[in-house]
């Protein structure tokens, strides 16, 4: 909430509140810094995330004002922790070796592939013959 938005909601004079913004700095408490949400590890906002999932929408937003986050952060880290493991084949036993079946199947379907399309030029290419050959022996028949 802005500061205009507050002296408006609570009647108070937009210069006070920043005279005790200032008085309160100048104390030497200073409000609290927001982290930088960039800097936190990947294992610190899966700790967030695992923290905050029981929680309800108050609860989340007490908990992210404490830690200087925004509900929106815990959101985002949580899709993209659900996204990480839905994606990753990591973990699974035999994905190795299905992998390396899946590339030597391809592989030998390539080649079959490359074998046909071989075969069929070269049969396109004796059609093609065949006609400009008969074609050729017509012409000299009718000379």
């Amino acid at each position: 909430m802005s500061v205009l938005a507050f002296s408006k909601q609570e009647g108070i004079n937009s210069g006070t509140i920043y005279s005790w913004v200032k008085r309160f700095k100048q104390a030497g408490s200073g409000l609290p810094k927001p982290t930088i949400a960039d800097k936190w590890s990947a294992e610190e906002k899966f700790a967030v995330v695992a923290e905050t999932l029981a929680l309800t929408e108050i609860e989340l937003s007490e908990y992210c004002r404490t830690k200087g986050l925004y509900p929106e952060q815990v959101k985002s880290w949580k899709h993209a922790c659900i996204a990480g493991n839905t994606h990753s084949k990591r973990g699974r036993p035999g994905t190795s070796a299905e992998q390396k079946a899946d590339k030597k199947r391809i592989k030998s379907l390539e080649r079959e592939l490359h074998r046909k399309e071989k075969a069929l030029a070269e049969t396109a290419a004796l059609l093609v013959l065949r006609k400009k050959f008969n074609a050729y022996w017509e012409g000299k028949e009718e000379d």
